[in-house]
């Protein structure tokens, strides 16, 4: 019986990933990254340190791994989702009602990141709040072994390199090892940067001589603040304005080459949501339209601190949780127009109608399987010429209709 139970053990530890062997080849791509390294100011003893123990984490996604099927990306919640779902509204009510806690806690700190960035609070709060919950959820990595992985064997190699090394710098100057937890990308913090968004954008706002994104909230908010301020972000200008459309629109003109000042687009039909009045600025701001569910659920004017956001997170979707929560947070307004219930097609799918419209030259933006702000006009322009229904959202029939015609 004591050897059946040692001969199990073995097996068990065998198999663990403890025991499992060192990647020579790993290792050998870690100990070449040192005289970068070096030029970097990174010290020896702190580059054996970081790469002491890292083993390649080969269940992350995103990864080209030789003899294997190509794992996809992780089905990101901002490109699978519909906007009812991914915008729901039991987590912005939830959210907002912590935000409005949070924004008289920190009214102070808000107030003088406003005054030196431009940014309002409750930006800042939602973006806080989309990103780890206010701090209540924890990211699951180690930062470290996230990015050795994805620039040893993932499919953005170059940029994973680059920010690995700054990661190390990161520890060099004096970042704790026990901190750098990350998302699966590699992003750390209460507001998520990147190590080379660290190093471009991270402040010490609360004047302690550290700059501290995971426990500092005025170094994470400021942080936040001065990478929308860097990227562009126009001060006193909304994220986005909700409108009623004109019921004969064309929503092939939704996308952001078409600029219009907002009052020429209420002049052609469009109208504040929840009756707002709009100042003689805000008439003369130039802005694009957006209809991120087609003709179906709510219509937004976009400015340009709209796309500022968008740089923090590529995703309309995104923008439209972060700016609304940001509006709940003071307003307590929810969209006068609700979601529909359609339906979001697979990746796969949205991949095939991207190829026809591609073909038919109608897309020229990348393969990608989602169903962005180009996708959508592109769609919209084929329902023209194919004379179907002019919705510009992409459903199984579309993708059917286009195979048909092929």
């Amino acid at each position: 019986m004591l050897r059946r139970w040692l001969a199990i053990l073995v097996v068990l530890f065998v198999m663990s990933p403890v025991a499992q062997a060192a990647d020579p080849q790993f290792q050998a791509f870690l100990q070449s990254l040192w005289p970068e390294a070096q030029r970097m100011g990174v010290s020896r003893p702190t580059f054996d340190a970081a790469i002491r123990g890292v083993e390649p984490d080969l269940s992350l996604p995103d990864l080209a791994l030789t003899g294997r099927p190509e794992r996809p990306p992780p089905q990101q919640p901002e490109f699978v989702q519909t906007p009812a779902d991914y915008v729901r509204e039991s987590s912005i009510a939830r959210l907002a009602a912590e935000g409005k806690k949070l924004l008289t806690a920190h009214r102070g700190t808000l107030d003088a990141i406003e005054k030196q960035f431009g940014v309002p609070p409750q930006i800042i709060l939602a973006i806080w709040g989309r990103e780890t919950a206010f701090g209540g959820y924890k990211l699951p990595h180690d930062a470290l072994r996230v990015l050795a992985t994805q620039a040893y064997t993932g499919r953005r190699k170059d940029m994973f390199r680059a920010e690995f090394l700054a990661a190390l710098k990161m520890l060099q100057d004096g970042v704790p090892r026990e901190r750098m937890r990350s998302s699966w990308g590699g992003a750390m913090g209460l507001t998520q940067f990147l190590p080379s968004e660290y190093y471009k954008h991270a402040v010490d706002f609360d004047g302690d001589g550290r700059v501290d994104i995971w426990t500092s909230v005025p170094d994470a908010l400021a942080s936040a603040a001065k990478q929308l301020a860097n990227k562009g972000w126009v001060r006193g200008e909304r994220w986005a304005y909700e409108v009623r459309s004109p019921g004969n629109v064309d929503c092939t003109i939704a996308q952001p080459a078409h600029v219009l000042p907002v009052g020429e687009w209420l002049k052609r039909g469009y109208a504040a949501a929840h009756g707002r009045r709009l100042s003689d600025g805000e008439l003369t701001k130039e802005a694009s339209l957006l209809l991120p569910e087609g003709t179906y659920g709510p219509a937004f004017l976009t400015p340009k601190n709209y796309f500022v956001i968008k740089e923090y997170n590529f995703s309309d979707l995104y923008v439209l949780f972060v700016g609304h929560l940001s509006d709940r947070i003071v307003d307590g307004k929810p969209f006068e127009k609700s979601w529909s219930k359609n339906a979001q097609l697979r990746t796969e799918q949205v991949e095939a109608m991207q190829k026809t419209l591609t073909e038919r030259g109608l897309y020229r933006d990348k393969i990608d399987g989602k169903a962005g702000m180009l996708t959508r006009a592109a769609l919209g322009e084929y329902q023209k010429a194919s004379g179907l229904k002019l919705d510009c959202w992409p459903t199984a029939a579309v993708v059917s209709h286009m195979q048909g015609r092929r």
